[in-house]
């Protein structure tokens, strides 16, 4: 069913029948159509109360961004009874005073269960749990094509169902141990793809938190190292691939590759600013003689 875009891209919006959708009228009325088939609806305002922040999420995703951005955590009729802003002057009005709504509905095709792979946030647990390693290998398989962004994508999302089930568990338990030990190599994953991309304070942070709670964690130490050297953090670099050395004595090759990398990058920079430097002092020099003798 519509809209037909979402987020600039040809993907329709999906509608998943019996997962408790924020709008529970559409799941009715769009049950009674047939693929193919345009129909509009007119609902009555005890069904669109919950319209507006419906529409602020499609609107979110429309513009690439988080679709609970600017909503509260708090369940839906809360935030209808709050004077919080949606963020848009029409859905804070329709939000403030409820009406009837029509709706133009055109089903474009209606796929069996277990055809498709369900969104994260219509995932029960086990099928989140269940979807990582398939995700995780569909992200070192886009990685190895050469895609980084694509398998990035991956990676994040794997992290996502992992995050999700880690958040419903107390911190340092055996079960929330778990999930973490799961998603620190999606992490590093993760990571290697925003190296590529030039990401680096991204990557920067990532490593830092595995550091934090893994410190004989050599490829954290190693990425880190690799983006401290990518943004002139010259010594924090050299600390970095230190640790390296210090935990793995294989990866003195690697190392000193890197080293000899940035040290190059460094006598790079510090040639091009003295001759900025020199051609500064040269033109103010020439135009002083010209002053004088004028």
């Amino acid at each position: 069913m519509g809209p037909r875009t979402m987020g600039g891209c040809s993907k329709p919006m999906e509608l998943i029948m019996g997962k408790k959708f924020k709008l529970p009228v559409w799941e009715r009325i769009v049950s009674t159509m047939r693929e193919g088939e345009i129909a509009e609806f007119i609902c009555d305002t005890k069904h669109t109360a919950l319209y507006p922040l419906v529409s602020q999420s499609l609107r979110n995703i429309s513009a690439g961004k988080d679709p609970m951005e600017g909503q509260r955590h708090c369940c839906g009729i809360a935030q209808i009874h709050s004077h919080h802003s949606l963020g848009h002057v029409d859905l804070d009005q329709l939000q403030a005073s409820p009406q009837p709504l029509a709706f133009t509905m055109e089903v474009l095709q209606v796929l069996p269960p277990g055809s498709f792979r369900l969104d994260t946030w219509a995932m029960t647990d086990e099928e989140k749990l269940n979807a990582v390693p398939q995700i995780h290998e569909e992200g070192n398989a886009l990685f190895k094509e050469g895609d980084t962004a694509a398998a990035a994508e991956k990676y994040y999302n794997a992290i996502a169902c992992l995050k999700n089930l880690q958040m419903k568990e107390r911190p340092g338990d055996e079960s929330w141990i778990k999930l973490d030990l799961m998603i620190t190599p999606l992490l590093l994953n993760y990571c290697q793809c925003k190296l590529m991309q030039g990401q680096y304070y991204e990557v920067l942070d990532h490593c830092s938190s595995i550091i934090s709670k893994y410190e004989d964690n050599v490829k954290a130490y190693f990425k880190r190292g690799k983006a401290h050297a990518a943004v002139w953090n010259e010594r924090e670099a050299r600390a970095d691939f230190a640790k390296v050395q210090e935990l793995d004595q294989s990866l003195g090759p690697s190392v000193g590759r890197e080293l000899r990398a940035m040290e190059d990058r460094i006598r790079e920079k510090e040639k091009e600013e003295k001759g900025r430097y020199k051609n500064l002092f040269s033109h103010s020099a020439s135009a002083s003689a010209t002053a004088t003798t004028g």
